[in-house]
């Protein structure tokens, strides 16, 4: 038997590796920027702190301690100084870039962390792989500021994966689309017109407010605000106002609301408070060539024609009347049934035809008498 070298006994007594090979190892030394594992070769092995993890933020004293097993992935063979350099983060990423991968095959729902909002979109950690989600894809409407998502686990798919170019796309628009269709569908099949139900106040403009019922939105048009016209939607109510609304009409996807409650319509009892002959007082809401319309509560408006306004002849209302007066009336006709009333400032200050007729025969029948007595006295 020819004789070995130490080397040849020595590369025998040990097992061989290579390079990119898995290894299981136990840790020898811990420092603060490396570890060394035996890992049964004959030298041992090197784990840089950059090459343990991907989080820059472990301690490597506190992770890891001697005796503790690790894998790792072989580097390299030498690191010059005769030590195997190793790396248990590659491992890491290569079996969180299958789970992405197997993510992305199957479009699966998948969970992240936004790590950073960027100026095209935001950075996501999920399963250790930073995925981008471009801004466009972050929402099914424009997002001005991506910063409030910053700390937030967030739900996307993955709609690009490219491990070799380290490019993994994420789209939440998507989802959030989905999501608000699922939930329109739903509601649309649980309401009804005539349905009263609560909402919140999510978007106001100079016609109306949008308001969330909870799956979908409805229009609250400023005609529908209630009995009595409000001046302003951005007066009356506020984004994140609970409003408790009756479902209107119902056409395709578009919901129409209104606050005008039968149970709280004025013109109910509208024939005995302004019933023909009652004085009433109001506020003048506005004016008109024609005469000055008074409201008597919310959704009663009733008309003061110029010829009404004053026992004197006037041009016109504005001359002796502004918005904002107040004006006290009788009520000369009363229409129900198109919500028209009538007043006159004229009527409380002439006197009615019958009392006009009786002041007539009054004064006929002492005219006559008068002239009786003259004629006697003859």
């Amino acid at each position: 038997m020819s004789e070995q070298s130490f080397e040849e006994m020595l590369n025998e007594a040990f097992k061989t590796i290579r390079t990119g090979e898995v290894v299981t190892g136990k840790v020898i030394d811990v420092k603060p920027d490396y570890l060394t594992l035996n890992i049964g070769y004959k030298s041992d092995g090197i784990i840089n702190k950059s090459d343990f993890s991907s989080d820059p933020s472990v301690v490597l004293t506190e992770a890891v301690k001697p005796g503790d097993e690790l894998e790792a992935k072989v580097k390299k063979l030498n690191d010059g100084e005769g030590l195997v350099v190793l790396s248990r983060k590659e491992i890491q990423d290569d079996r969180n870039n299958e789970k992405v991968k197997e993510a992305f095959e199957n479009r699966a729902v998948v969970l992240g962390t936004v790590l950073e909002a960027l100026k095209g979109g935001l950075a996501v950690d999920y399963e250790g792989a930073r995925v981008f989600v471009p801004a466009s894809l972050v929402s099914d409407t424009f997002e001005r500021d991506l910063t409030k998502y910053v700390g937030q686990a967030i739900e996307f798919i993955i709609t690009e994966f490219n491990p070799a170019k380290r490019r993994v796309i994420g789209d939440r628009k998507s989802l959030v689309s989905e999501k608000k269709a699922a939930a329109r569908e739903a509601l649309l099949a649980s309401i009804a017109v005539g349905d009263v139900v609560e909402g919140i106040v999510k978007n106001i403009t100079d016609f109306g407010a949008f308001v969330d019922l909870g799956g979908a939105d409805g229009l609250l048009h400023i005609s529908e605000m209630g009995w009595g016209r409000p001046e302003s939607p951005k007066k009356a109510y506020k984004s994140g106002d609970t409003l408790r609304v009756m479902i209107k009409d119902i056409k395709d996807n578009k919901i129409a609301l209104t606050r005008k409650f039968p149970d709280e319509n004025p013109w109910v009892l509208a024939l005995t408070k302004y019933a023909v002959g009652n004085v009433v007082t109001g506020k003048v809401a506005r004016l008109a060539d024609f005469g000055a319309f008074v409201n008597l509560e919310p959704g009663i408006d009733a008309l003061l024609h110029v010829s009404q306004i004053s026992p004197e002849r006037i041009e016109k209302p504005s001359d002796v009347l502004k918005v904002g007066d107040e004006v006290t009336a009788k009520v000369t006709d009363l229409n129900a049934a198109d919500k028209k009333i009538s007043l006159s400032v004229k009527a409380l200050t002439a006197p009615p035809k019958k009392e006009r007729a009786e002041k007539k025969v009054e004064e006929d029948v002492v005219d006559a008498y008068t002239d009786s007595e003259e004629e006697e006295d003859k």
